[in-house]
């Protein structure tokens, strides 16, 4: 079903099928760019909830100037950025290396079903800072052009490309060792 679709169902007073639809839609591309993010199957399973719960409650306030994928991709990026600067906090009051726990929570990752090359790179990746994974995740994984991007994460688009090669030359040193 298309995003035009999914938004005349909510206008037509279909608001259950609409949201139904809106999570069919966009659930497993948002589960993956959280996932990329958090490391962890329960995080992310948690998060894409609240993601949901926040997208149920705002779409009523949806303006339409933005695509909804890319409205609900904001959405999640804000989302998974607010629960790793809380996984900051909470390693930095417990005097933990949060990047060491984050790479290491991707090795007792039970659902975590790929290769060597795979977990090297999820491990580059939780090693980078927070923007610089997203941007790489949203780049790399998602194929997203940086114009989209910029509309997501709401800066320019040399911001964005700036950061995504900081990023790549960090993954590519992380992988080269």
């Amino acid at each position: 079903m298309t995003d035009g679709q999914i938004i005349s169902l909510w206008q037509e007073g279909r608001r259950d099928e609409a949201f139904r639809e809106l999570v069919a839609a966009y659930s497993e591309r948002l589960y993956w760019h959280v996932r990329r993010l958090t490391g962890s199957h329960e995080d992310t399973d948690d998060l894409l909830q609240e993601i949901f719960v926040r997208a149920w409650a705002a779409l009523p306030s949806f303006r339409g100037e933005a695509q909804l994928g890319t409205w609900l991709w904001r959405i999640a990026t804000n989302q998974s950025l607010n629960f790793l600067r809380q996984q900051r906090l909470r390693a930095a009051l417990s005097f933990k290396s949060l990047d060491r726990y984050e790479a290491q929570r991707i090795d007792e990752d039970p659902w975590f079903d790929g290769d060597a090359a795979e977990r090297r790179l999820m491990k580059a990746l939780a090693r980078l800072p927070h923007k610089q994974r997203i941007v790489f995740s949203l780049r790399y994984f998602d194929e997203m052009s940086y114009e989209e991007m910029a509309r997501v994460l709401d800066t320019s688009v040399g911001a964005l490309k700036a950061s995504y090669h900081f990023a790549s030359e960090i993954i590519r040193a992380e992988l080269s060792d």
